[in-house]
């Protein structure tokens, strides 16, 4: 495994590599690797030769400065979980003045409605700040393929417009949602529950499945009607949001077309916590 922390020393050795016809993937995250990480990267390591990971937690996607401040992070642990997957793993771990330099702040981009609702709504500045790390992490390892999570469907729609506006020569690769025994999608925020909330946030992935269950034969509004009233039911967590989507578009559904396919999504806290989830229902 190898580790670097400055662009222009992974961006060298990464030449090299590519002289010997070594295929590149790339796996941005921001630590705190867990199972669902993992798994990127396990699929990344089948398509490619080498793999670059790259560790980061990135300020200008947070919009809230506590949020930011309690993130999870822990690189030995990090760097021990690669370690033990692969000896083609490139780990980048870059400080946020490699990054930003003086300035902390994102690029502003134009991403055709698709962060306007849900994530956007709620979290202003956010895919600015997801779009300016991504494009510069494509950038400098300039891989064949990179790997995102379908967990934040949303992110991985608004990366692949973004590489699509700047004509970026990079294939955007979704990996299916990884998840706890009790449903719970996989994250680095799971951390900072409790074990009994933990063990209750399940209620969210049985949620979405029972929602899935009543799209065949109910209307979208009656679906989030009966969400809303699931969580209000719950003092545990807070319901955020509960939207039902055109997949391509992010549109809110008004009426359901056979043509379409549709997601489902939400947002819920928990101990504090934010979480988030999705799930396809046609």
């Amino acid at each position: 495994m190898h580790l670097f922390d400055l662009k222009k020393e992974l961006i060298s050795f990464l030449h090299g590599e590519r002289s010997k016809n070594h295929n590149i993937g790339l796996v941005p995250t921001m630590g705190a690797l867990h199972q669902g990480h993992i798994s990127l990267v396990k699929k990344a390591l089948l398509e490619n030769d080498l793999v670059v990971v790259s560790i980061f937690v990135n300020p200008t996607q947070f919009d809230k400065k506590d949020d930011l401040e309690k993130y999870p992070r822990n690189l030995q642990r990090d760097l021990d979980i690669l370690g033990s997957v692969s000896d083609k793993i490139i780990v980048f771990v870059p400080s946020v003045d490699e990054i930003y330099g003086a300035n902390v702040e994102s690029k502003s981009y134009e991403f055709d409605g698709l962060d306007k609702v849900m994530e956007g709504e709620f979290r202003e500045g956010h895919f600015n700040g997801v779009g300016t790390i991504v494009e510069m992490f494509l950038r400098t390892v300039s891989p064949d393929k990179a790997y995102f999570g379908e967990k934040d469907f949303q992110q991985l729609q608004i990366i692949r417009k973004m590489v699509e506006q700047r004509n970026l020569p990079y294939q955007i690769i979704g990996c299916p949602i990884e998840r706890e025994p009790h449903g719970l999608a996989m994250s680095s925020r799971n951390e900072r529950l409790t074990k009994a909330t933990r063990n209750q946030a399940g209620l969210i992935y049985q949620t979405l499945l029972s929602a899935k269950n009543k799209f065949g034969t109910e209307s979208a509004q009656e679906i989030m009607d009966w969400v809303k009233n699931v969580f209000e039911k719950n003092a545990l967590f807070e319901l955020e949001y509960f939207q039902i989507a055109d997949e391509d578009t992010l549109t809110p559904v008004l009426k359901k077309q056979d043509n379409k396919k549709y997601r489902a999504f939400i947002a819920v806290y928990a101990d504090g916590v934010r979480l988030i989830d999705n799930l396809r229902l046609n």
